[in-house]
Parts: C-alpha cells; structure tokens; sequence
C-alpha cells in the first residue's frame, strides 16, 4: 500500500501534499539524491565543529557562514589530512565566495601552523557596478544589453535591489550572452571586445565599457529543395516559413530537418530522413542560400500491440486503448496523446512506446510498462474561513479488480459538516471513450439559519469530443431533510423533506494554458437540469447555469532572443521576466418551478436548492451566502436569479507569492419572474495568493463600497482554488 499524507488548506477544496513515488522520481534517482543530502548535511556539521580551522579577519560575513561555504574543504582536510594544497584550494575558494559578492579586492591568505589552518582574510571595501556602457551597438537597444550583462548577477539578488555588486566573472559571462544573443540575430561575423573596467579614485565603484563590432547581419536566402518533397515545395515552405523570414543562423539552419521530419513523421512518414545546408561564404547581400534534401521512405500503418512488464493490471487495458489505430497511418502525436492519457489515469510508473517496424510498411506498437502501487490511504488537515476546521480520511484503489477502475472512499469532518462518499470511475465504459462515474454520499450540513441531512447518488456520463470540449449526462437521486429551522417565518424555507430526483446536461470548452494555474485563455461551461414527478421528484423544476472566465498574462521587462536556447532561458527567466496577468469573469443562474399546485409560487423552491452569492468566489465584500434575501433574523434565505461579474488583476511579490487587487459585482434576486441587473452590489478589494501546482492558496479582503445599515463594510476570506 502506499502511504500518501495529505495537507488541505481550503475553503470546500483541500491543498493535496502527495509524498509517492511519481514516474519522474525513480527510486535510484530518489536514493541519489537522499545521499547526497546526507553527504552535505554531514560536511555542514563537519564544517561547524572543525576546532582546527581558524578565520581570522571577517567582518561582512560571519564565521558561521563562511565555514558553510568551505564545507567540502573542510570536510576533506578531516578526512585526508591537512596539507598546503588543501590549504591552498580553501583560500581560493574562500576568495571566489567573497568576489561573487562584490569585493573585488578580497585577498585570503593561509598558513599552516602545526595542525592547524589559518585564513587571514583581507576583505577590502565593496566594489558596486555604477555604468554600464556600450559602443558601436547600432542594432540593438542599450537597455536590452545592460539586462545581459548584468543578468548573472541579477539572478541572485533581489529585483528591487538598485545598486550591484561588481563581480567581473558574471560580467564576463553577461557579454559572452551578448555575444550569442548577436549570433541568435544573424550577426555571424560580430565580435565583442572584452570589457574594459574603470574604477572609481577611492575604488568603490566601476564602470564597465563593453565595445561592440556588428558586422553584417544575414538572413536566409533560397532554399532549394531536393528528393521527394510528396505534398510540394509550397507545403513544405510553409513548414518553414517563421525559419526563412528571420535571420540566418545555424541553429535555426539545424531546425529545418527537425520542422520537416515531425511534418512527414506526422503523417505516416516513420523513417523520414532530411538536411539541410547552408553556405554563409555563398551569400550575396547577406542571403544565405540554403540547400535542403528529403528522402521521405515508405508510409506506415499501425499494426498490432504488445504489452510486458504488468503484474496485477490486465493488459487488455492497454491493448485496448490502441485498438482503433490498428490499420490507421503512423501519427507520432496520436501516440502521444494516447501515451498522456495512460499517464493520467496514475496506475504507471513508467511507460514506454516503442514502434517496431515489420514486414509491409507497419508498424507494431511494443509497450513497456512499470506499474504504481494503485493503493492510497490519505489523512487530511485544513482550515477555511466559512467552514472552519476540516479533518478528512480517504482510501482509494486505483486497479480494483485488475481492470484499471478505480473506487474511492472518504470521509470528512468540519466545524459545519459531516460527509461520507463512495465514487467508483470507469474510464473507458464498455471499452467506449465514455467515461463513466458513480457517486454515493450522505451528508449533513449547518448552514446559517438551517442544517439538512442529505442521502443520494449521481452518476455522470462523460464524452470528451476535442481536447478543449467535453460533455456530460447526468442523473441525480437526492433525500434532503431540513433537521433544524432558525428562519422566521419558518416557512420561508419551503418543504423541509423532499425527494428531489434530476437529469441534466453540461457542457465545458476548455481553451486555458492550465485547469488549475492558468496563466491565459477562456473557459466557457452551462449547465441545464430539470426535476420532474415523472422521474420520482417531490419538487419539480428547470435550471441552469453559465459561466465565462478569460485569462490575459503579460511578461514584463526584456526578452532574450528565443535561438540563444534553454540555458539562457531559464539563467535568466526569474530575472527578465515578472509575471501578471488580468482575468474576467462572468456567471449567472436561474431556478423556475415547474409546479402549478404550489399554495405559494415564491416557497416552491425549497431552501437549500436556491442559490446563494457573496464569499470567497462571488462578491467578496460579503460573508458566505450573506448577499440577497435575508429573513427578520438576519439569515440568508437565497434567490432564484443570480449573476456575478470579477475582474482581477494580479502582479507578482517574490517566488510563488502574488498579490492581487480586483473587483466584484453581483446580485441575487429573490424569484425567477425578476431577473436582470437589478439591486447590484460590489466589492473592491485586495489580496494575497501562494502559487502550488494544484492551485492558489488564497486571502482576500473585499470592501463594500455603499453598505447597507445592516451590513459589514468588507469581509476577510481564506480559500483554496481560483476564484473564478
């Protein structure tokens, strides 16, 4: 069984901690690192107790620090002995530390004396960068250079840290990236002299003149095609076309074959060979002419399936998920998307797809698998602001039977409620793309002015259609009883005992970068359900619900040339980039009785099916539930219409901290026959949000701008999950 802790901080969702091993955290790779770790933890401890080492002459950094830093030096002197070489290399190193920091004139000497070592450090003065100056760049901005020189240094501080330290070694290596950034633009023949220093007279300060000499730019020139192009040269330049129209360089050179092979790999052409070539010395004007060859081969078809290395999961699960494709031409990205979703389903620790070519142009499908531990006991802890404390426990089998189904079994105490659930999941009903889910719970639950016991079941059918639109059938069967009543008049709550049995419909389109951090993108869902006495219903009615949320990021400060390659890219993408982006959002709902017998139109929605606004995800200057309809007692009764409308915007803090300002409005009227924009209220507000991968972690204060008497000027929330 694996054992998963799970830590929920939320607001009705939980913050999910998973200590498992992952597909990505092999166990060599796990037993690597643990070792390393302990190595250094070992050489940390080493290092501070060494009564044999002796700093002499610190005053920036404290002796604590600056052992930390020799710690692999000490530990070996412990090891090996105390020799003028180990003594030498921890004076060097002692000297890089202080040099990285800014002081530039540091001078570390050591001497033996008997079984000891002493460091004599000569700190001097901190040496800060004052200018930074470029000559003969006519091509690109000096504020975009100044951000490569000074990006190596930058990355390690702050970036509302002004004044730097002068390291000539990152200096260095930001005009080196100034010289690859000029290669990535065509400047084949550029070169970069190196930087010439200028000290201040009391030599606390240095400019630095970097000289530049651009040469010629170059840019592709023709490209002649050679071999079998099959779909045509027009085709094929059109594979290429945001290559051809940007400068040369050989790097985007070396891209063409690797554009061409995933166009012909993608449909059939498994053993695609191509070049490319190009001649800077053939260029005239600058145009490099490109010379690229295509031998595209025989075109493939998927033939059969082979499974090895399953022990409990039958391989029929996997065999089945590539039956379809079994005559279809070979498609790379088919594969892929089949491989993700084998991912998802969490049963493997490692999958391998591997296409054997056979006799006849096809190909068999020879999969590796490695399979997880399918068996999950989860503990969980949290707090939110409306629910209070939450304590929760859940087993979960993800293979039940061998068949790759999995059940889940829960249960959850808070301060408010009690619930109990069993979901059981067929991914693949009837070896079909629907998927299938089964949901039985019971619960109780003490909302502000009423508690309820709730008994039922739901079972969905889904059908994903396109990756960004899925739908789904529903079918609920729920017994609601209201078990206290603190609303006056009490019968503002309806029928306290009902059956109420559903069918619906949802659908969702799904265009975000992430379901759960998303950065950019729309998503657009609705959902349509009727209660009926012909389905065994108590109460009848028709409802529905609409939601809109767009989401627009924008990068902040200079980008890096795209061709200078990943490690540019990630050295400097927490320096040149400052994440944050605005998101809209837009819902609406309405609930319209269907009975014609009701003594009272306005009850014949019963209390705990009426929709409520106000809280962590609606109009956030307003508790839980609080905004619309209130009984004499001051308890929310609900609505039957309701819209909400959000705009955020949110800008980075530090690491994963983000801060947000926005704004709320919304409504909720109290019956289906009034709806529109009237009686709408608003919040504006500020907060904080903690980025994790499965969500924000969110606090919130939203301020009421026109409270009414009997109203909170604002109202605080904590929460987990986006706000819309």
């Amino acid at each position: 069984m694996r054992h998963i802790i799970l830590f929920w901080l939320c607001c009705g969702a939980c913050v999910q901690i998973i200590f498992a091993q992952s597909a990505a955290d092999r166990p060599e790779q796990l037993e690597k690192e643990k070792a390393k770790q302990t190595a250094e933890k070992h050489q940390e401890k080493v290092a501070r107790h060494a009564a044999n080492i002796d700093l002499r002459g610190e005053k920036v950094f404290s002796d604590k620090d600056l052992r930390s830093q020799l710690k692999e030096q000490i530990a070996t002197i412990e090891q090996y002995g105390l020799s003028a070489a180990r003594g030498d290399d921890a004076a060097f190193f002692l000297e890089l530390f202080y040099r990285k920091h800014g002081y530039a004139k540091v001078d570390v000497h050591y001497k033996i004396e008997g079984d000891r070592l002493v460091l004599e450090i000569d700190e001097g003065s901190l040496v800060t960068l004052a200018q930074v100056n470029f000559i003969g760049n006519e091509h690109e901005q000096t504020e975009k250079l100044f951000d490569y020189v000074v990006g190596p240094t930058r990355q390690r501080y702050s970036q509302l840290q002004k004044t730097l330290p002068f390291v000539a070694a990152d200096v260095q290596e930001g005009v080196d990236l100034v010289h690859r950034l000029y290669i990535a633009e065509g400047f084949l023949d550029s070169i970069i002299d190196p930087p010439h220093y200028d000290y201040a007279a009391d030599g606390s300060r240095v400019n630095v003149t970097v000289a530049i000499h651009e040469g010629r730019q170059y840019f592709f020139g023709q490209a002649t095609f050679r071999g079998q192009t099959i779909f045509g040269e027009p085709a094929l330049r059109g594979q290429l076309v945001d290559i051809l129209d940007k400068p040369y360089t050989d790097a985007r050179a070396a891209d063409i074959p690797r554009r061409l092979q995933s166009y012909f790999k993608t449909r059939g052409y498994y053993d695609v060979k191509a070049d490319a070539v190009g001649n800077p010395a053939l260029a005239r004007d600058g145009r490099v002419p490109v010379e690229i060859s295509v031998q595209p081969g025989p075109l493939y078809h998927f033939d059969g399936v082979t499974v090895n290395g399953l022990k409990k999961l039958r391989p029929s699960y996997v065999t089945r998920r590539f039956t379809k494709l079994s005559g279809k031409t070979y498609s790379p990205d088919v594969l892929d998307e089949r491989f993700r979703e084998l991912m998802r389903t969490g049963l493997f620790n490692l999958l391998q797809i591997k296409p054997t070519p056979l006799p006849g142009n096809l190909l068999r499908l020879d999969i590796s698998a490695e399979e997880a531990k399918s068996k999950e006991f989860g503990l969980s802890v949290g707090y939110g602001s409306y629910v209070g404390g939450i304590f929760g426990i859940q087993y979960r089998d993800l293979d039940l039977l061998g068949f790759g189904r999995p059940i889940t079994t829960s249960l959850e105490v808070s301060q408010r409620s009690y619930k109990a659930e069993v979901l059981f999941e067929d991914p693949y009903l009837f070896n079909t793309d629907f998927q299938f889910r089964s949901r039985f719970a019971a619960l109780t639950y003490d909302f502000d002015g009423y508690s309820k016991f709730e008994l039922g079941s739901r079972l969905e059918l889904t059908r994903e259609f396109t990756k960004n639109y899925k739908a789904t059938l529903i079918a609920a069967v729920r017994h609601v009883e209201i078990t206290t009543n603190d609303i006056r008049p009490p019968e503002l709550i309806g029928r306290s005992t009902y059956f109420v049995n559903t069918i619906g419909f949802t659908q969702t389109f799904d265009l975000r970068d992430s379901p759960v951090v998303p950065t950019r993108g729309l998503i657009f869902d609705n959902t349509l359900d009727v209660a009926t006495s012909g389905l065994g219903s108590d109460i009848d009615f028709i409802r529905s619900t609409f939601r809109a949320s767009y989401y627009l990021s924008f990068a902040k400060g200079q980008t890096a040339a795209s061709d200078i390659g990943t490690e540019l890219g990630d050295r400097n993408k927490l320096s040149w980039f400052r994440r944050s982006g605005l998101a809209f959002g837009a819902r609406m709902g309405i609930i319209h009785s269907l009975s014609s017998n009701s003594p009272n139109e306005a009850l014949a929605i019963p209390i705990d099916e009426r929709f409520f606004n106000g809280g962590s995800t609606t109009v956030r200057s307003f508790g839980e539930r609080t905004l619309g309809p209130h009984d004499r007692r001051g308890n929310p009764i609900g609505g039957e219409f309701y819209t909400t409308f959000n705009v955020e915007y949110t800008f980075p803090i530090f690491g994963e901290l983000e801060g947000v300002v926005f704004t709320d409005a919304g409504n909720l009227l109290p019956t289906s026959e009034e709806v529109g924009l009237d009686d709408m209220r608003y919040a504006v507000g500020a907060g904080l949000r903690y980025k994790l991968p499965i969500g924000p972690i969110r606090l919130d204060y939203g301020v009421n701008p026109d409270p009414h008497p009997d109203e909170d000027f604002g109202a605080f929330h904590f929460s987990f999950g986006l706000a819309f």
